[in-house]
């Protein structure tokens, strides 16, 4: 884990990737009849049912994200709503930018489809802005293959139609933006047409940004109608104003907007340093949807994990933990820990109060958590990692994972399993005991 302590990689130059509507595109794909229907997705972490991505078909009826289910159905009857899967969103997404990372090591996600590419230094292997943004495309087509047909992405087009869609082909949903920073390459990405690509050559983000609405800016509700009130309805307006104007009006915030509209800042693409997560999980005989029962489990997994062998001597500072649920949904829950931790209690917090305020939408038939980041740990828990028995429980440690390793390759599968306690208190076997797979 020593990677944890380099500095990641950066990049001035952007590639920005974003494909709207990203978890209903990935339920569209496994359905492809929503596609010519009004459909729309329920958020999968609201404490009631309310709509969260909406189809074209569905808003131009009136459904909006952030309606309940009652008033999206009276608006449209004929919507169809989609259980949310985050699990799987999340694997797309994965697929997504180890795809990306074919073309540049440095990859920053922002949100759920929408990535950055770093693209300092590629002129020599690609080319120009131009080839970068093919050889993206092209990439999105063959890697992502979302696989092609998840994404509705199809081969790369010629540089005089990057910024065209091909005529005979349904436009896919992806849209590209190049430019100096990533707040330049964002804007582009988000005005060029689904299936295209808009690139900002170098000295043109000042005109670029002028013509563009303030709303592309990281606004909240109250100071876009505040910014829209003092006819400052563009970027162009905006920068034309003297920099302790806009502070004086709206703190530090207001100089960060003036900055950006200006075009005198280029926050850089951050590439991600991947940690080397550990992942444990639970399986049920059958199906739970106890809550007690839940956190038990979800306990027991944090405290399997903390005695994992690469854990000493680091603390967790992110988990998360997900839930395979009946009919093939799905339940996520992610947290970055203030003050990172190797306490059991500290690390089940966030998650338990996750669970209690979002808690599956069905019974959880396996349990997984992971710790994705750490932090070194205290010179006492590295001197501990060190001592003998720490050395006695590593050498036993090895000689169960040769005789794994051994019934493996013998049986060309794992026949190796775990029963723990998870409900003491019932009667039934298969609701006293769970069956988790055994890892030396």
């Amino acid at each position: 884990m020593d990677r944890y302590l380099s500095p990641p990689p950066t990049s001035s130059v952007a590639v920005c990737v974003w494909i709207p509507l990203f978890a209903l595109r990935c339920e569209e794909a496994r359905r492809p009849e929503l596609a010519s229907q009004p459909s729309a997705l329920l958020a999968p972490d609201a404490s009631r049912r309310v709509v969260w991505q909406v189809s074209p078909l569905a808003r131009h009826a009136g459904v909006r994200p952030g309606m309940t289910v009652s008033q999206a159905i009276g608006l449209c009857p004929a919507l169809r709503l989609c259980e949310p899967d985050p699990v799987h969103y999340d694997e797309r997404f994965a697929l997504l930018l180890a795809a990306l990372a074919r073309v540049s090591p440095v990859v920053e996600p922002a949100e759920l489809g929408l990535a950055y590419v770093g693209t300092d230094g590629l002129q020599g292997l690609y080319g120009g802005p131009e080839r970068q943004v093919e050889f993206v495309i092209r990439v999105l087509n063959a890697e992502c293959g979302m696989r092609s047909a998840e994404f509705d992405v199809r081969p790369s087009m010629p540089h005089a139609a990057l910024n065209t869609p091909h005529s005979a082909l349904r436009t896919p949903h992806f849209r590209v933006g190049w430019g100096k920073g990533k707040f330049v390459a964002w804007v582009a990405a988000t005005r060029a047409k689904p299936g295209c690509a808009i690139i900002v050559h170098p000295g043109e983000e000042g005109k670029f940004l002028a013509a563009q609405p303030v709303a592309v800016l990281p606004l909240d509700p109250d100071a876009h109608r505040r910014l829209r009130q003092l006819s400052l309805r563009t970027l162009g307006r905006l920068a034309a104003l003297p920099e302790e104007a806009i502070v004086s009006q709206f703190g530090r915030a207001g100089r960060r907007w003036w900055r950006l509209a200006a075009g005198a800042t280029a926050e850089p693409v951050v590439g991600r340093v991947l940690p080397e997560p550990i992942s444990v999980s639970l399986t049920f005989f059958t199906p739970v949807a106890d809550r007690e029962m839940l956190v038990l489990a979800l306990e027991r997994l944090i405290e399997r994990a903390l005695r994992h062998p690469r854990r000493t001597g680091w603390r967790v500072q992110a988990v998360r933990a997900r839930a395979e649920l009946e009919r093939a949904a799905s339940w996520l829950a992610a947290a970055t820990l203030k003050d990172p931790s190797a306490d059991r209690d500290h690390i089940a917090a966030p998650l338990k109060t996750r669970l209690a305020q979002t808690p599956p939408a069905g019974a959880v038939e396996r349990l997984v958590v992971e710790f994705t980041a750490f932090t070194p740990g205290t010179a006492e828990l590295q001197l501990f990692a060190r001592d003998a028995g720490a050395a006695a429980r590593a050498g036993q440690r090895r000689a169960l994972r040769s005789a794994v390793q051994e019934i493996t390759l013998r049986l060309k599968r794992p026949m190796l399993h775990h029963v723990i306690e998870v409900q003491p208190w019932s009667r039934l076997p298969e609701r006293r005991y769970a069956l988790i797979d055994y890892e030396p």
